[in-house]
C-alpha cells in the first residue's frame, strides 16, 4: 500500500479495500537517507492495526531497491549492509516482523561468488540487528544478474547461511514463472511446489507476492500484471488461495496502478477463495 501520509494510513486504506495483510516501504525505496521513526508514528501504526483488526504478523516491509549485498564494489556493498541494518532497525521500532529483500545481483562476479558474498553480508547484518525482525529473501525472475531465481540457488543460500533462524523466503508468483517454473494448471502448480519442497521446503515461505506476469514462461523478465490477465492466468491463483499450506501465509498484491487496481485484484483473490478448490 502507498504510505503517503504515514504507515497508519496505509493500513487503514488497505483494510478499506479488503486487505488482511499489508506490505509497506518504511522509507523511499530509491533513497539511502531516511527520516527517524517517531513515537507518534509507532503509536499511530499500533492504533491502526488495533482498529482494523489486521494482525502484526501480517505486516510486511520491503527493503530499498538500492541494496545489493554482494555488490562487487566493496564500498557499495558496505553501504548496502548499513542500509539493510537501518531498515531492520526501523522495522523493529515499528513492530514489523518481516523485511522482504532481493538480496543482490552478482554483476559479473558469477553466481557462486555472488551468493557467498551475499550470505556473508546478510550474516553480518543479522548479527547487528534485533531478533524480532526476520529477513525474507525474495525469489527473483533472474533478470540481469539477480540471484535467487532458481530453487536450487535458494537452497544453496540457506546452506551458506547455516539455515539461520531469522531468514525465510518471500515467493513471488510472477518471478518464479518468468524464471521458468510453470504454475498455470493444477498439475503444474503441484509439480512446481513439490520441487520447491524437495529443494528448499515450504516451511521457509513466510510471505507470498501474488502477481500475474506480462512476460512468458522462462523469459527472465520481471513485469507484473493484474491477476488472471497475464501469461499465468487465473488457475494458478485459484490454486494458491486454496492451498492449505498457505492458509496463514500473507499474500501481497504488487500489481500496477495501485489506485484503483489493488482493490480489484484483492477482490479477485477473495472471490476465488470462496469458490471450489481446483487442487
Amino acid at each position: 500500500m502507498p504510505t503517503s501520509g504515514g504507515l497508519h494510513k496505509a493500513v487503514r486504506e488497505g483494510s478499506k479495500i479488503g486487505c488482511t495483510a499489508i506490505q509497506v516501504f518504511t522509507n523511499s525505496p530509491q533513497q539511502w537517507a531516511a527520516k527517524a521513526i517517531t513515537c507518534d508514528a509507532v503509536s499511530a501504526l499500533a492504533l491502526a492495526l488495533e482498529e482494523t483488526g489486521i494482525e502484526r504478523r501480517h505486516l510486511v516491509s520491503h527493503d530499498s531497491y538500492l541494496i545489493n549485498l554482494c555488490a562487487p564494489d566493496l564500498e557499495k556493498r558496505e553501504q548496502s549492509r548499513q542500509g539493510m541494518i537501518r531498515e531492520i532497525l526501523r522495522c523493529n521500532e515499528l513492530g514489523i516482523p518481516w523485511v522482504v529483500s532481493h538480496v543482490g545481483a552478482h554483476m559479473s562476479q558469477g553466481e557462486e561468488a555472488g551468493m557467498k558474498a551475499a550470505a556473508e553480508s546478510l550474516l553480518q547484518v543479522l548479527a547487528e540487528t534485533p531478533d524480532f525482525v526476520t529477513v525474507l529473501m525474495e525469489t527473483t525472475a533472474g533478470q540481469g544478474s539477480s540471484l535467487n531465481y532458481r530453487f536450487d540457488q535458494m537452497a544453496t543460500m540457506f546452506e551458506l547461511l547455516g539455515n539461520h533462524p531469522r531468514v525465510g523466503v518471500c515467493l513471488d508468483t510472477c518471478h518464479i514463472f518468468a524464471a521458468g517454473y510453470d504454475i498455470r494448471t493444477p498439475e503444474a502448480y503441484s509439480a512446481t511446489f513439490a520441487e520447491w519442497d524437495r529443494l528448499v521446503g515450504r516451511e521457509k515461505i513466510k510471505v507470498l507476492h501474488v502477481n500475474d506476469s506480462k512476460k512468458a514462461l522462462g523469459t527472465r523478465v520481471d513485469r507484473h500484471n493484474h491477476l488472471g490477465e497475464g501469461e499465468i492466468g487465473e488457475t494458478a491463483f485459484r490454486c494458491l488461495v486454496h492451498d492449505p499450506l498457505f492458509e496463514e501465509t500473507p499474500m501481497v498484491v504488487e500489481t500496477p496502478d495501485a489506485v484503483p487496481m489493488h482493490q480489484a485484484n484483492v477482490t479477485k483473490l477473495w472471490h476465488w477463495a470462496s469458490e471450489a478448490s481446483p487442487l
